[in-house]
């Protein structure tokens, strides 16, 4: 077993090695230095994206788990207050679970209103195509699932989208309510360099 380790530690350190750039960007400190002496001369650009967010938490295969559930949410929260949830959801271009995937949305988000159910969102959108293909998009904001419309800050990203803002609106597309399985329709405006 120890063997193995060694092997799988040694592909994992020649992977990151020979892959030192995300799609056109070089990687590492000298990189991103460089990059950042030329970002006063930069101009900022506007990328816009549209996808299909799934999230799965039924069945063989879950993208979205429980990691955390507090003894009083399973008993008294109508909200789920205090659950938490360890996410690796797809990204497709079109909202059947088959369409062509374009990347995935990794991260956490837990139930954060005693109220009425909201969400803090801490994810990033990694895309996996294309040339954002290695390319992050960080979003860090509350989502209230029943609303028709929300909008969740972008606070920054990797790759191509080093130092981005903007905003993520989700709309959700379709919810199994037995389930809880839902597909989340996602109209994305950025500004990076």
């Amino acid at each position: 077993m120890e063997n193995t380790n060694v092997v799988l530690w040694l592909c994992f350190i020649l992977m990151a090695i020979a892959m030192p750039i995300a799609q056109g960007v070089v990687l590492g400190p000298k990189a991103v230095d460089q990059w950042f002496q030329k970002l006063p001369n930069a101009k900022q650009k506007v990328t816009k994206f549209h996808f299909y967010f799934h999230d799965i938490v039924s069945g063989k295969n879950p993208t979205a788990i429980s990691i955390v559930q507090p003894n009083m949410t399973t008993n008294k929260s109508p909200t789920f207050f205090g659950s938490v949830a360890m996410i690796d959801d797809p990204l497709t271009v079109g909202p059947k679970p088959n369409s062509t995937i374009v990347g995935r949305a990794q991260g956490i988000y837990g139930s954060a209103d005693q109220n009425e159910f909201g969400l803090i969102m801490a994810l990033n959108f990694v895309f996996t195509t294309g040339k954002y293909n290695g390319s992050t998009l960080s979003v860090l904001g509350r989502n209230q699932p029943f609303h028709k419309y929300r909008e969740m800050p972008i606070i920054g990203g990797s790759g191509i989208f080093r130092l981005a803002q903007g905003i993520a609106t989700a709309k959700t597309y379709r919810m199994n309510m037995n389930t809880g399985d839902a597909i989340v329709e996602y109209n994305v405006i950025v500004l990076h360099y």
